[in-house]
């Protein structure tokens, strides 16, 4: 069923920020592409789009994005935030969609740090925060993509084994029904951005952590590779590790979870 701002806004209820302004296109480049590129908007805009050309991840990674298939959502936070805050507007987001993902599936999501939601250890959404700046003034931009009705065979080479769908998953969800409670979520979790009150998030985002207590491989962006014990998530969402008896906490890059 083709998704629609009627069919969002029916299952939605009023929001105080988030989504009070909702653009819905069927097709897009990137969500997040289109709010970097008018961030005049206001505050909370919310942007979805049936399909992507070109759906964006992490480290200039593709995003892939079916027509029909998930949900491509991206807000516009305008809300000052300090440099160093994507990472915990990545987590703060992944905790806000999982909650909606449990609220829609029933099903139990975990959190891979920094920025992938998981069912069952394999992936079925990620999330792309970004700053926008224009001289003094800077926004934000986080960007949502949900696995929602995806096939085996939708998922090319390496992917059909590490990606799933909601579906796949086993429960067969409304992408409208979903992109109210995704958009009710974040809009709770802006308000709390925006009155500094986060405790309640980082508590939930540790628990949800499927890394801590594992054994990792951290990949550094020049191709080295170490090996790491999780030992923690610290109050500015880094991962805590130790290695060879030393501590230290990764705030850039990305692990794995595949056996060492």
């Amino acid at each position: 069923m083709k998704l629609t701002k009627d069919a969002i806004r029916r299952e939605a209820d009023e929001t105080a920020l988030v989504g009070g302004e909702l653009l819905v296109f069927d097709e897009l480049d990137s969500t997040n592409t289109y709010l970097k590129t008018h961030w005049e908007l206001p505050d909370g805009t919310a942007v979805i789009a049936d399909c992507q050309s070109a759906g964006r991840g992490r480290l200039s990674r593709t995003f892939l994005s079916p027509a029909g298939k998930g949900l491509y959502l991206s807000v516009l936070f305008r809300t000052p935030l300090p440099e160093d805050a994507l990472l915990s507007l990545t987590a703060l987001a992944g905790v806000a969609a999982a909650r909606a993902i449990e609220d829609v599936s029933g099903l139990a999501v975990g959190i891979k740090w920094p920025n992938d939601l998981h069912l069952g250890g394999k992936k079925c959404a990620g999330i792309l925060a970004e700053r926008c700046v224009m001289g003094e003034t800077s926004a934000a931009v986080v960007g949502i993509g949900i696995n929602v009705s995806q096939t085996a065979e939708d998922f090319p080479g390496d992917l059909a084994e590490t990606a799933v769908s909601l579906c796949a998953a086993g429960a067969e969800v409304d992408r409208a029904a979903l992109a109210a409670a995704l958009l009710r979520e974040l809009d709770a979790v802006y308000a709390r951005l925006r009155a500094g009150e986060q405790s309640a998030y980082l508590a939930e985002y540790r628990a949800r952590c499927e890394n801590v207590g594992r054994e990792v491989r951290l990949l550094a962006a020049d191709g080295t590779e170490r090996r790491a014990l999780v030992t923690g998530i610290d109050a500015r969402y880094g991962l805590e590790v130790e290695i060879d008896g030393e501590r230290e906490v990764i705030r850039t890059g990305e692990i794995s979870l595949r056996p060492l």
